[in-house]
């Protein structure tokens, strides 16, 4: 094997343990679009472990919770504080509460709330454009995952993020993204180890509540974020004329706990609200609601009353 190519292995292993490295100096679209196969064998074997040790550790009802459990509190973070606070600053908070919420987020492992709030903040200024990273006129496979996962996206332009940006404690964790997914896949090996000592009758132990907690959630809750870029810029119905393609999808709504009403958000995507009528179920938004009732966040902003009937296509 050439010197190069074995430097090139050690850069991205390297970047498993801090992601704030040179950006690619390949120049052509071909090299940057191709996918970082070394980089991605963490995401490779996320997916293994969770298919594989979901069938070999079984079923049992506490592992079932865990993985619905887990998978609600981190698609909230990940919709409230990285999507409506992050990317959009639809509320206030404060700096504990926003550390506390970025950490929680990163458990996701959807990377860190600087790279993913840049990202989609450069989606909305050219969505469903070439320029858009995960724009679906690429194809579902583009859109869904092959542009995270390539060498083009792998860093994000702080320059769109310069507001979060100045938070030390925020580009930390954005450069140590793995450190947090560890540590919860970590807690949910002890918990089950506790539960198989003291509570014997749920059936549990340290490896199921591993697989089902932290991997089989994990995977389940990366690929539901994702049907956001994939789906609901295809399927669904379109109440407003936006410049993307964006539609209202009840189903992706209530997997995702208020995303799918995604025409409503490139609408407006100032609202902390998603959901525009009390019909569009929001459940991050009521959440969120609740934080802001016990001062935990503060100043939501609301869709604008002469927008909500503006640029309707029905």
């Amino acid at each position: 094997m050439k010197i190069p190519q074995l430097a090139a292995i050690r850069r991205a292993l390297s970047l498993w343990i801090n992601s704030s490295q040179p950006k690619d100096n390949g120049d052509s679209h071909t090299d940057k679009d191709a996918i970082d196969w070394v980089r991605i064998i963490p995401f490779i074997v996320l997916h293994m472990v969770a298919i594989t040790g979901a069938v070999l550790t079984g079923f049992s009802w506490a592992a079932f919770i865990a993985l619905a459990l887990s998978y609600f509190v981190r698609m909230f973070a990940i919709t409230g504080f990285y999507h409506r606070y992050f990317s959009h600053r639809t509320f206030k908070a404060h700096r504990l509460v926003q550390f506390g919420f970025a950490v929680l987020g990163l458990t996701a492992t959807q990377r860190g709330p600087l790279w993913w709030a840049a990202h989609h903040r450069h989606h909305h200024r050219h969505a469903d454009t070439h320029n858009d990273p995960h724009a679906p006129l690429h194809g579902f496979w583009w859109s869904h995952a092959g542009w995270f996962l390539s060498r083009r996206h792998y860093q994000a332009d702080y320059d769109q993020i310069r507001d979060f940006a100045q938070y030390p404690e925020l580009c930390w964790l954005d450069r140590h993204e793995l450190l947090i997914p560890v540590l919860y896949a970590t807690s949910f090996f002890l918990l089950g180890w506790g539960l198989e000592i003291w509570w014997p009758e749920l059936n549990t132990g340290a490896w199921q509540m591993l697989c089902w907690g932290y991997f089989l959630s994990t995977v389940v809750l990366i690929h539901a974020t994702l049907t956001i870029n994939s789906l609901a810029h295809r399927w669904g119905r379109r109440r407003y004329e936006t410049r993307d393609d964006s539609r209202n999808n009840w189903c992706l709504a209530l997997l995702t706990l208020g995303e799918g009403w995604h025409n409503n958000h490139h609408h407006y995507p100032g609202s902390v609200r998603q959901g525009f009528y009390w019909w569009e179920v929001d459940v991050t938004y009521y959440l969120l609601r609740a934080m802001n009732a016990v001062g935990l966040i503060y100043d939501l902003k609301a869709v604008p009353p002469a927008l909500l009937n503006a640029r309707r296509v029905h």
